[in-house]
């Protein structure tokens, strides 16, 4: 079997396609590959031999692979360059493929199919869906040590998050009212008793102006 397309016939029909302006070509399907490849492929087509025409279409691969060796690591790399010689051959190229699975025209435009998203109601966007279900779950905690924690971090965190969108003060208690909405009434905090940190929003600092020169 020859080895190189450059070396035999298949070369000599191309290489006169080569000089047309290429305005005056079709539209690249794999614009990556570069005009050379495509007429390749097209002359490849055109091959009434079957063993010859197999033998061209090996041969264009091997080029196709020299033009990207750094897709050798990749898996099965060999496969995409078949798959992409089936593809820029309008799905006309009838050879003795090396894998069974090439790529066919009904197959090039198929879509995965749809993520379904669960859109739950959030009650304040601010806080999150993910606060809501910290403090639910937080709500069927046992009174101890380990609840009151749990329930000041989320208190804590709560606060964070409206300074985030709110430049002025945050009453703990607005904060506490939120938790016992949230809970259904099963967490409730005394403003009295509790107190959550203090937050003060730190503006990035300005840069000071060009210095003007010295006359």
């Amino acid at each position: 079997m020859r080895e190189s397309i450059f070396a035999d016939k298949f070369f000599i029909v191309p290489l006169q396609i080569m000089l047309t302006y290429n305005s005056q070509l079709k539209t690249l399907v794999l614009p990556e590959y570069g005009r050379n490849i495509q007429q390749m492929v097209d002359y490849c087509i055109t091959i009434e031999d079957r063993d010859e025409r197999t033998h061209c279409a090996y041969t264009i691969v091997q080029n196709m692979a020299n033009m990207f060796p750094q897709l050798r690591s990749e898996t099965d790399y060999q496969h995409k360059l078949w798959d992409h010689l089936m593809i820029m051959s309008g799905f006309k190229l009838d050879v003795d493929f090396p894998f069974d699975d090439i790529i066919r025209e009904e197959n090039l435009d198929t879509k995965p199919a749809p993520i379904r998203y669960e859109l739950e109601p959030i009650q304040y966007r601010h806080y999150g869906k993910n606060i809501e279900r910290m403090i639910e779950r937080a709500a069927t905690y046992p009174e101890g040590d380990e609840r009151d924690a749990l329930v000041m971090l989320l208190a804590n965190h709560m606060k964070k998050l409206i300074y985030q969108i709110n430049n002025e003060d945050v009453e703990d208690a607005k904060i506490f009212k939120d938790l016992e909405r949230y809970s259904h009434g099963q967490i409730r905090l005394n403003p009295e008793t509790h107190h959550l940190h203090e937050y003060q929003i730190v503006r990035p600092a300005q840069s000071a102006g060009k210095k003007k020169k010295k006359k």
